[in-house]
Formats: structure tokens, sequence, C-alpha cells
């Protein structure tokens, strides 16, 4: 196999004119990183791409006195010069390195490459998902893999920015990624985009320089670790992210989104392939065709990162999803991904239990109010389920009172429409009753008399509970001997640490928290009262992954890492800042009477009412598709992780602004539901 470096190189840098023949402590940027490659056994050659502009003479002409091959191709369209220098030098794969990255490691390059043969896969790096330090970046791409990108690729950053197409194609390329050996470094900055960033990697290689380290070749990335914690005696996972406030890629943010979507097609096409085998072709109902509109949304995603996910089709979206709320921080977050490798590396389910289920319910014990003994499980239908178990058990009674959503077992899915399954016995001992409505709950009680075990409530969801309501209702169980239980599946780690009940100031007997506890990693806990939860020794809860080491050590990363960088009220922040900006959109287009935005800023939800034009699943149909088609993820809610940014909201705020006045004229001429360009979705039940 024959693989060729190629050093992307241009002059014209907008921050920082002429940087990449800058020298860093007397040696040329550019010098270093041809050096680098150079060192790389498995390289058979290392070529400089530049572009045809005047203002790169400079750069071709120290080629030329370097004795390093130059190649110029289009200024703009970068893709194309990849290809052009993969195909001139004959390669069956190019390396690419970017020349502003100085101290990419010889080691490190000799890795990626290693990994890409040896898995023989189409692409493969160290920057998807980023774990090491910024300016380590390397990238190794099949010409085939370049060649296809080179002729479908349409997007200007996907072309600007070489591999986009492939990364984001992940259901066509096959792919691996070399991740850190040590957690925390990817908010090590060794990148030059500033003449700061020069100054930091001078005051580097002077702390080598003085232990007799040679700093005028390549360097370790070791050595240059060991040269960071030298600055401040601070240990790098402890120290503030030095790219915060820098966007890595300014011209690539600034194009995301610029193209809706152009197909589903192989959304389609996986579709009618796990239909085959798998009854409505997914595991989740709200992740399935009867939630999304066939063929003009995305049924399938291959990957995610921070606020966006990537379908089958290559589509790119900000998700506002965010597999049903329990991503919170963002996806592939490095702490919690790296905190998971730990403990893959030492076993997932073991004989014995771990220590680990002692050390997260100390955390829980500490956040949440109503917290005093904890039990785990792997979904919140899970932790309701055995709430409700243990509220029987201890009150010796069998009926139950739901408020809000709480799972697919038969005690609560028997209150709704989806009954088929479940025996009649069971359905009459379930009783639902409206939020906010003391009045409804005590004629429950009233009617059954010492039958009542518990009360089953989402704490709050699309309205805020009034005045005293919560309070009330606590006493009215507890007047009537019955137990009160909060599902804080959602809103647990979202409003606040210690849930909604800390938010709202009421306390409890039982509560059920998961969802974003572990950042997508699964597992639910119920918690409470001590004397409640200790029937547990008498009743029969029990499973095998209720003690999975992983999701445990994932959620213990999860919890800590929410704390340490304040992310309950970044999700209110950003929350309100999207909020705003839709509730405004809907008044300056006449929507009001059609569309508003209902419950919290960390999970708002798009409440739909009938118009004259379409009803309100024809109306959420037509937001859906028009949404994905401006790169948007949505199901009707805001649901909002620590990871979404600026430029993530921008896109949103976009798109509903294309959007709405669509749907407005589209109302107002009646014509909506004639017009859909997709079948009508329909309600899988109502429960808020």
């Amino acid at each position: 196999m024959r693989l060729v470096a190629v050093i992307q190189a241009r002059m014209g840098s907008t921050r920082f004119p002429g940087k990449v023949l800058r020298p860093v402590s007397d040696v040329p940027m550019l010098a270093r990183i041809v050096a680098a490659a150079r060192s790389v056994p498995a390289l058979q050659e290392t070529i400089v791409a530049t572009g045809e502009e005047a203002a790169n003479d400079p750069l071709a002409i120290w080629c030329t006195d370097n004795n390093v091959q130059c190649l110029r191709g289009s200024d703009d369209d970068v893709l194309s010069r990849m290809v052009l220098a993969a195909e001139h030098t004959k390669a069956d794969a190019i390396v690419r390195l970017t020349a502003d990255c100085p101290v990419v490691d010889p080691n490190v390059i000799a890795q990626v490459v290693a990994l890409f043969i040896r898995e023989g896969v189409d692409y493969a790096s160290n920057v998807s998902p980023p774990t090491w330090p910024d300016g380590l970046d390397c990238e190794v791409v099949s010409l085939p893999a370049l060649q296809i990108a080179d002729r479908e690729a349409i997007r200007a950053s996907d072309r600007e920015h070489v591999t986009p197409f492939i990364r984001n194609n992940r259901a066509r390329f096959l792919a691996a990624n070399l991740s850190c050996p040590l957690p925390g470094m990817s908010g090590l900055r060794w990148t030059v985009d500033t003449p700061d960033d020069i100054t930091h990697l001078e005051m580097l290689f002077t702390r080598l320089s003085a232990i007799g380290k040679r700093i005028d070749g390549p360097v370790s990335w070791t050595d240059l670790l060991w040269a960071e914690e030298q600055l401040d005696g601070v240990p790098i996972p402890d120290r503030q992210n030095r790219n915060v406030g820098y966007q890595v890629s300014q011209g690539l943010d600034q194009k995301l989104g610029n193209r809706p979507p152009v197909s589903f097609e192989r959304s389609a096409k996986a579709l009618e392939r796990a239909e085959r085998l798998i009854p409505l072709g997914a595991q989740t109902f709200s992740k399935s065709k009867i939630q999304f509109p066939i063929g003009a949304a995305p049924l399938f995603l291959t990957a995610g990162k921070d606020g966006r996910v990537w379908d089958v089709d290559g589509n790119e979206f900000v998700d506002l999803i965010n597999g049903l709320l329990c991503v919170s921080l963002g996806y592939c977050d490095p702490d919690i991904d790296a905190a998971a490798r730990r403990q893959i590396d030492r076993g997932i389910s073991f004989s014995l239990s771990t220590e680990l289920e002692a050390e997260l319910a100390e955390r829980l014990v500490r956040l949440i109010p109503s917290a005093e003994k904890v039990r785990f499980g792997k979904n919140g239908s899970d932790a309701t389920s055995a709430a409700v178990r243990v509220a029987r058990a201890y009150t010796g009674r069998d009926r139950v009172i739901v408020c809000g959503y709480h799972g697919w077992h038969d005690w609560y899915i028997a209150t709704t429409s989806r009954v088929l399954g479940i025996p009649a016995a069971i359905r009459d001992l379930s009783h639902t009753v409206p939020y906010n409505d003391l009045d409804a709950m005590a004629s429950v009680f009233a009617a059954h008399p010492g039958q009542i075990a518990c009360i089953v409530m989402e704490v709050a969801n699309a309205v805020p509970p009034q005045p005293g309501y919560l309070e009330s209702l606590k006493q009215l169980a507890h007047d009537n001997g019955a137990l009160l239980v909060f599902d804080e599946i959602i809103t647990g780690f979202r409003f606040a640490m210690g849930g909604a009940q800390q938010l709202f100031g009421v306390t409890p007997d039982l509560s059920c928290f998961g969802k974003g506890m572990a950042n997508g990693w699964p597992i639910s806990a119920l918690v409470g009262r001590a004397d409640v939860m200790d029937v547990f020794e008498d009743i029969f809860v029990s499973g095998t992954f209720g003690g999975e080491a992983v999701s445990l050590a994932a959620a213990i990363a999860t919890i800590d890492k929410m704390e340490k960088v304040g992310c309950i009220d970044a999700l209110w922040k950003t929350g309100n800042v999207l909020a705003n900006a839709l509730n405004e959109q809907i008044q300056v287009n006449g929507l009001g009477d059609t569309l508003s935005l209902k419950g919290f800023d960390p999970w708002r939800l798009l409440g739909i009412n009938d118009a004259p034009g379409g009803d309100a699943m024809a109306i959420k149909t037509f937001l859906i598709y028009q949404m994905a088609r401006r790169g948007v993820l949505t199901l009707g809610s805001h649901n909002i992780s620590y990871a979404h940014n600026a430029e993530d909201i921008h896109q949103v705020v976009d798109a509903y602004s294309e959007v709405l006045p669509i749907l407005a004229d589209k109302l107002s001429r009646g014509v909506l539901e004639q017009e859909l360009d997709a079948p009508k979705i329909v309600p899988l039940f109502k429960v808020r």
C-alpha cells in the first residue's frame, strides 16, 4: 500500500496571515510538520498541497528551497486539491495533516496509520470524536473514499474541510478512531491560530530545552504534556479548557446548515431491511416510523457529536430530541466516554456487586432531597414499576393513581389506549387524574377508601404546579395512608440536580430518576425514605444488569461533571434563548392560536391546536419534515443539552423563521393537509 502524507497549507489565514512559515523556537511551523511526516516509516512520500493564489507563492518557494514537493490546486475547493495530490502521487491513501499543527507527533501519526491498515477501513483518524490535544490531528483516507467525496459532496463546508462528507456518511464508509489513552486531554490547545498560540508553544519548548530535550525537530506529545503540567502546577483534568472561546473551524461553522438535507433514501431502505425482522423497525415507539413522516425525515442515525447527529444518508442535524432527553451533556462527551472506557478495561458485568453502586448511591443521597436509600435499574420503567411494587408491599394496598407518562409496564399502560395484552383485572387497579386537579384526586381516594397504595406523578411537564398543589397532594396522600411517588425520569438532573422536587421544595416518599443521569448510558434509580426502601429486602425486584458497572461509572462521571461545569444553569439559559426566539416567531407570523410553547426552559413542549387549514397532527407532521429539511431534528419539543452552542441555536431559529411563514400561509389558505409532502403521523397516545 502506497501511503503519502499530504500537508494542507495556505498563507492567507484570516486571524494569523502567513502563520505556516512563522518559526516556533527558530524552526518554521511547516518545517516541523514536514519533519514529523518524514519520521513515519510507513509513509513513502510527503508533499505540501497549497492554493494557486499568488499569496501562496512564498510557501511554494520555501518548499523548493527545502526540497519538499509542492502541489498547487484550488484555494477554496480543498477536497479537489487533496484528490489531485493523491492521484498525482499515485497514493492508495493519503495521510492528511494541516500546517497549523506544528507539534503533531510522528508516533501518533504512525498509530493512526497502523489503525487504518489493521482495520481495513476507508477512513481512520484521531479526531472523530476528538480526545487528543488540539494540534495532534491526523486523518488517513483511502483514495476511493476521497474520489467518492469529490464526486458527490455539494456543501461548501464539505469541500473546504475535506473529510466531513466521509465522516458524516458512516453508513457508506468504514471508519475507525484512535482515542487518546489519557482522559481530559481534548481541552489542551497545541494548534496555532493566533500569535498567542505560538507564545504558548514557545513556553513549552523552553521547559523541555531546560531539561536537555531536543526541540529542533519532532517532539513527543508526552513530553509536551509534561511541560504543560509545569506551567502552573495544575493537573491537566482540572485545568480550564484553553479551547473554550475558539471556534476550531470557523469557516465550517459558518456554512453548516446552508444546504438542507437532500434525500432520506437510505433511511427508507434501512426501514425496509429492519421491518423484515423487527416490528415497527425500531425498539422504541417514539423513535419509530409512526412518529416521523416516512420519506421526509430521517429514521436511522449513525453518529452524534455534542449537540448534532448524522443520519444514514449523511445529513447533519441539530438534535432537539437528544435520545428522548437521555443525552444531557452532549454526544460523545470526552469525560464521560473516558470514564466508560476505564471501566470497560476492568470489566462490565461481574459475578458480584461492585463498590460503584455505593459510590453512585452516595451521590444521589447527597443531591436528591427524598433519597435516603437507592435501588438501580436500566430503564425508567424499571424504576417506576419498582416504586409501585414497593408501595403496594409497604401499604398492603393494590390501587394506584397515575398522572403523566410512566413507562411500558401493565400497571401504567393499562390507563392508555394501548391496552392490548393487559388483563382487565390489572386495568381496574389503575386510575388517572388530570394534573393540577386536587378535587379529581380526592374523588378517587373517596371512591376507593383504604385501597390506594400510591400516587405516581410527573412533578411537572407542560404546565407548572399551581401554588400549593404539590404540598396539598402530599398531604392528601398521607391523610389517606398512601405514598407519594415523583416520576423524575425526565426532570431529574435537568430542572435541578436534585430534580423538580428540589426546584419546587416538596419532598415525596419515593422518586424515580433516569435518562440524563448518565448522558445516554442505560441506568435508572429509585430513591426514597429508608423505611419504605427497606421493603426491598422482602419483595423481589432483581435483574442481572441492575449493577452493570460501565453505566454506573458513566453516571458517576456525568453527575460530577454536571456539578463542575454548571450544567443545569446552562440548560435553563440555552432553553430560554431558544424559547424566546420561537415565541417571537409565533407572534410575528400570527400563529398564537395554533402554536404555543409550554413547559420549562430545559424541556419545552410545542403545543399544537387544530386550525381551519389543518389539524394538529398535520401541523406537527409539516413542522417535523420542514425542520428536518433545514437540518433540525425535532419531535415538537426543545430537549436541550449542555453541548448545544450558539451556532446550534442560531440554526434552529433560522429554520423556524423559514418554516413558520410557510405554515401560516398554508393554514390561511386552508391547504396544509392537501399539500403535505409526507404521510401524516398519528399520535402514540395522549398523556400530556
